[in-house]
């Protein structure tokens, strides 16, 4: 609404960019990550469907109310489709080893919503609103370096808004969750494009500034090519792996403060 584009658009690619590299990278440094191929394929597939059809939009320019309307269709039909197939998918006996493992996690625990569910709402909102004054701070002293807001949506917004993410799957890894640890980098980058820009493109046009669409926007599509292999596979997230993926993480955090985007920008015009 304040015409700030660059800060919309950037914090979504520079999230779901932050998301994969950063945060499943630090992640699996922390444990390794053991996805479970069957559970995480389908939503995996649908988040590459998804980047890519969203590049497509960016190439336009900009995204309208009726993209942003067939993306909210699409987030709700997701959403509806899953819950509908992982109902009928669910046996008796997977049932009880879920709930099983569930109440290995849970002992010692309190039991009563009068405990939890205030426990929930507070780490809900110390997490929101921790990442809002990290946000709040990196955009003010961004702005007096004279960095574009493209830049600061893409980085500092980005891994502000990633934070959650990132606290919910070293959580999971630690309990040994790994598919829910990579579920939730999954389920946030789809709800990031199909749900944040859709909303946000209903209240607004949202122009896609030149940089994104010729720079950034790949390199997401490039993160959710190499994190394809993993999931296809079904095999570990191992250390060295997560090593490779903040690597990537810094590779491409510092090419945004060299000038390389511009050259891709350039050659795109």
């Amino acid at each position: 609404m304040g015409g700030e584009s660059g800060i919309t658009v950037g914090s979504v690619v520079g999230s779901n960019i932050s998301n994969i590299f950063l945060v499943l990278g630090i992640t699996a440094l922390i444990q390794t990550l053991h996805p479970e191929r069957s559970v995480i394929l389908r939503d995996g597939l649908f988040m590459l469907a998804v980047t890519i059809a969203f590049a497509a939009v960016c190439l336009t320019g900009a995204i309208t109310a009726a993209q942003g309307t067939l993306f909210l269709l699409l987030l709700a039909v997701y959403v509806v489709f899953s819950y509908w197939v992982d109902r009928r998918r669910a046996s008796k006996n997977s049932v009880i080893a879920e709930s099983a493992a569930a109440v290995d996690e849970l002992k010692g625990m309190s039991q009563s919503y009068f405990v939890t569910l205030p426990l929930l709402v507070a780490g809900i909102a110390s997490v929101v609103f921790g990442a809002d004054l990290l946000v709040e701070g990196a955009v003010a002293i961004a702005t007096q370096f004279g960095v574009s807001e493209a830049v600061i949506g893409l980085s500092l917004v980005a891994v502000g808004t990633s934070l959650p993410e990132l606290a919910v799957s070293i959580m999971a890894a630690v309990r040994g969750r790994g598919d829910v640890a990579i579920g939730n980098i999954l389920g946030s980058n789809i709800v990031n494009i199909l749900g944040i820009l859709g909303i946000t493109s209903l209240i607004v046009d949202v122009d896609v500034p030149a940089q994104i669409a010729s720079y950034d926007v790949w390199v997401m599509l490039l993160a959710s090519i190499v994190l394809l292999p993993v999931l296809l596979t079904g095999k570990r997230m191992v250390r060295s792996e997560g090593l490779v993926f903040v690597s990537f993480y810094a590779l491409y955090i510092t090419s945004l403060f060299t000038g390389l985007p511009r050259i891709f920008t350039s050659l795109a015009g």
